[in-house]
C-alpha cells in the first residue's frame, strides 16, 4: 500500500509533529512495521520540520519483514517519499530474527527494525518511548502480556494510538491498557462491518511508579564534554557516534596523528562470522557489518578507499560451516559458494563446493575511516598526548600525562586505546583500591603481534589472482589501490606479544603457508617473491579478549558512570567498532540499543 501524504497516521496528527520540537531525540515504536507507511510518512514530517529533534529513533517491529521491492513500492510514486525508500531499500537485507539497525539520513534518523513476536521483542528492549504504535493483530491472551510488556517502553507520558483486528479485540485491549496505566480517548460504538477506530491515549498512570521500574532503564546523560583515549577504530567511532549527538569530543592519542596503531592497517575486510550454531559472536558480527557497510557507503570512496567486493572464506579444517537450518535471510548473508567459482582460472586445484560466500563482504582502508570519523563537527584532535593517569575530582575526569599535567578534562571519559586501557586501570586501582569492586571484573586482553605481507601488481601481472579477497586461513586482499599502482596484501599472523618476536621473514613465510593452504596455485606463483625478503610489510599488534568480543560499557556502577571502556576488538575492529559505538552512544543517551539486551549483555565491560 503506497504512503497517502494527505492522510497522515494518528499518531503524527496528534503525536510527535509539535511535542518532539527542540528535544535533542524523539523516539518512536511501532509493533507493526507492515510496508513502513507510518516510517517513511514520520521521516519526511522529521524532515519537514525546521524546528525537529537531532535525532529520530524509530524501532519497529515485524514478524514476516517485506521485501526489498516492497519496500520501494510501498511510496508509491511520492516524490518526497521515494528517494527515502531507495536509502533504505539499498540496505535492506539479511533480516533474520532479531535487530537491524539502519543508520539514515547521514546517521540522524535511526531505525532499528526488530524481527519476531512481539512480545519476546518488547522483553528485549531497553529504552522508554515518546510515542507508540501497539498493533494487536488478532484477540488472544497475549495481549495483556503484551501490553504489561509494553509499559516497561513507556515514560509517564508517552503518546500511544493502538489498534485490534475487531472491535471486540479493540474493547479488550482497551480494558488492558487502563488497567496498566494508559488514559484513552472515549470512541463511540463501530457500526458492523467498518473497520474500529484506533485507540487514542497517553501512559499516565494513577499511582505512583515504583522506584525499581524507575531504575531499570537509566536516564539519558546531560550532553556535555566527552574525552576519548584512542585515535583508532574503536576511538573514532565513538567519537562521532556522541558528536552526532551533540556532544564535544576531545580525542588524544599518544601519536602524532590517528590511526596510528593497528587501526593503520593498509586494508582489512569486513565480513560476518559464520558458525554452525549462530553463535553470539557470528550473531554480533553481522549486526556490526551492517553498520560498518553504512559508514563506508556515507563516508568513502568506493574503488578508492573501500569496496563491496564480495569475499569467498575458504572451507579448511572443517570451518567455515552454514548453520543447519540457514533461513533464506541468512543466505543473503552468507551462502555456499556459487557454481561460477568453482570454474573459475584462479580456482584451478582448489575444490570450492563447500566454501562460503559472504555478497556483502567489502575490503577497506581502517585508516580513511578514522581519518573521515575524526572530521565531523564536535571532534577535536590532540596529537603526542600520553595518558598516564586519570583523576576524578568535582565532577569532571583530569587526564594527566606522565610528569602530573592535565592533557585534557572532561564530563565523560572513554577508555578506547586497546591494551593500553589495561595499564591506566591498573594505575586507577593503585590510586583508588576502593575501585576493586567494579574494575577487577573488566576481562584480561592481550596484546597479538601480526604482520601483513604485500606487494605491487606488474603492469602485466599473469598471476592467479582472484578478482575479490579470499579468507579463512590468514586472507589475500588481490586488488587495492595504492600509490602509483594496484597492490596485493597477504596476512596476517598472529603471535602473543608475551612470547620472543619473530624475524619479518618468518612472519612472512607464515603468510606464504596460509596462503598455500588458501590458494595453492597463487602461493606458487608467489613463492619466490616471499622467500626472496624483498616484499613489503606493515605489522602492528592488535587487542583481544578471551572470548574473542570487545568489552564496551561502563566502568563504573551506578546510575551515571562517568569513565567507559570500548576495546578488545582483535582483528574484528572493522565488524565491531560501529556496532559497540552506537551501543555505547544509546546507553548515554536513553536511546533504543542496536541489539538485544541479552546479547547486548555478552559485550559488558564489567562481565569477568
Amino acid at each position: 500500500m503506497a504512503v497517502n501524504p494527505e492522510q497522515p497516521q494518528p499518531i503524527l496528527d496528534k503525536g510527535p509533529t509539535n511535542a518532539w520540537q527542540g528535544q535533542p531525540c524523539w523516539r518512536m515504536l511501532d509493533t507493526d512495521f507492515d510496508t513502513g507507511e507510518r516510517f517513511f510518512s514520520t521521516w519526511n514530517s522529521w524532515r519537514l520540520d525546521s524546528k525537529r529533534p537531532r535525532l529520530l529513533h524509530f524501532v519497529a517491529f515485524s514478524q514476516s519483514p517485506i521485501s526489498q521491492q516492497d519496500v520501494l513500492n510501498g511510496v508509491g510514486q511520492n516524490p518526497a517519499l521515494v528517494p527515502l525508500a531507495q536509502e533504505l531499500g539499498s540496505q535492506w537485507f539479511g533480516l533474520l530474527p532479531g535487530f537491524h539497525r539502519f543508520l539514515l539520513d547521514q546517521g540522524h534518523v535511526v531505525l532499528t527494525l526488530c524481527v519476531g513476536e512481539t512480545l519476546s521483542l518488547l522483553r528485549q528492549q531497553q529504552f522508554e518511548a515518546d510515542a507508540v504504535a501497539l498493533s494487536v493483530p488478532v484477540e488472544g491472551s497475549d495481549a495483556l502480556w503484551i501490553v504489561k510488556a509494553l509499559v516497561r517502553c513507556c515514560r509517564r507520558g508517552t503518546r500511544l494510538t493502538a489498534k485490534a483486528a475487531n472491535q471486540l479485540a479493540l474493547s479488550n485491549l482497551a480494558s488492558h491498557l487502563v488497567q496498566c496505566g494508559f488514559e484513552t480517548d472515549t470512541r463511540p460504538a463501530q457500526s458492523p462491518g467498518t473497520s474500529p477506530t484506533p485507540i487514542e491515549g497517553c501512559f499516565n498512570p494513577r499511582w505512583e511508579l515504583k522506584k525499581s521500574r524507575l531504575n531499570a532503564i537509566a536516564s539519558a546523560m546531560p550532553v556535555g564534554t566527552c574525552a576519548v583515549i584512542g585515535a583508532g577504530l574503536a576511538g573514532a567511532s565513538v567519537a562521532a557516534a556522541l558528536a552526532r549527538r551533540g556532544w564535544q569530543v576531545t580525542v588524544l592519542d599518544q601519536a602524532e596523528a590517528p590511526a596510528a596503531g593497528a587501526s593503520g592497517l593498509p586494508v582489512g575486510l569486513v565480513v560476518p562470522h559464520v558458525s554452525v550454531d549462530d553463535c553470539a559472536l557470528s550473531r554480533l558480527s553481522r549486526s556490526g557489518v551492517r553498520l560498518m557497510l553504512q559508514q563506508a557507503r556515507d563516508l568513502l570512496v568506493a574503488g578508492q578507499d573501500w569496496a563491496p567486493s564480495g569475499v569467498l572464506e575458504r572451507h579448511i579444517d572443517d570451518n567455515p560451516t552454514l548453520p543447519t537450518h540457514w533461513r533464506d535471510a541468512g543466505q543473503e548473508w552468507s551462502s555456499l559458494a556459487p557454481a561460477a567459482l568453482h570454474e573459475a582460472a584462479w580456482a584451478q586445484g582448489v575444490d570450492t563446493t563447500q566454501d562460503v560466500w559472504h555478497p556483502h563482504g567489502a575490503w577497506l582502508k581502517p585508516a580513511q575511516l578514522v581519518r573521515a570519523w575524526l572530521s565531523q563537527p564536535g571532534i577535536r584532535f590532540m596529537g603526542n598526548a600520553t595518558v598516564a593517569r586519570l583523576h576524578q575530582s568535582d565532577g569532571e575526569w583530569d587526564l594527566l600525562d606522565a610528569q602530573g599535567q592535565v592533557l585534557c578534562s572532561a564530563e565523560r571519559v572513554v577508555l578506547a586505546n586497546a591494551c593500553g586501557a589495561a595499564a591506566l586501570i591498573d594505575r586507577l586501582l593503585q590510586d583508588e583500591p576502593e575501585r576493586a569492586a567494579s574494575l577487577t571484573r573488566v576481562p584480561a586482553m592481550q596484546g597479538l603481534r601480526g604482520l601483513l605481507s604485500w606487494a605491487t601488481h606488474d603492469a602485466a601481472d599473469q598471476r592467479a589472482f582472484p578478482p575479490h579477497p579470499v579468507n579463512g586461513s590468514g586472507a589475500v586482499v588481490p586488488h587495492v589501490p595504492v600509490d602509483g599502482g594496484s597492490a596485493w596484501f597477504m596476512g596476517s599472523t598472529y603471535q602473543s606479544a608475551l612470547a620472543a618476536e619473530r624475524s619479518d621473514l618468518d612472519n612472512h613465510l607464515g603468510n606464504l603457508s596460509h596462503l598455500q593452504a588458501l590458494l595453492p596455485e597463487l602461493a606458487s606463483q608467489l613463492q619466490t617473491t616471499f622467500e626472496s625478503g624483498k616484499l613489503n610489510g606493515w605489522k602492528n599488534m592488535r587487542c583481544a579478549t578471551a572470548d574473542r568480543l570487545p568489552a564496551a560499557g561502563p566502568l563504573e556502577t551506578g546510575e551515571q558512570p562517568g569513565l567507559w571502556l570500548c576495546a578488545g576488538m582483535g582483528s574484528r575492529g572493522l565488524s565491531f567498532s560501529v556496532l559497540c559505538a552506537e551501543l555505547l552512544a544509546a546507553r548515554w543517551c536513553a536511546e533504543p540499543w542496536p541489539l538485544e539486551a541479552s546479547l547486548a549483555r555478552s559485550l559488558d565491560a564489567l562481565r569477568g
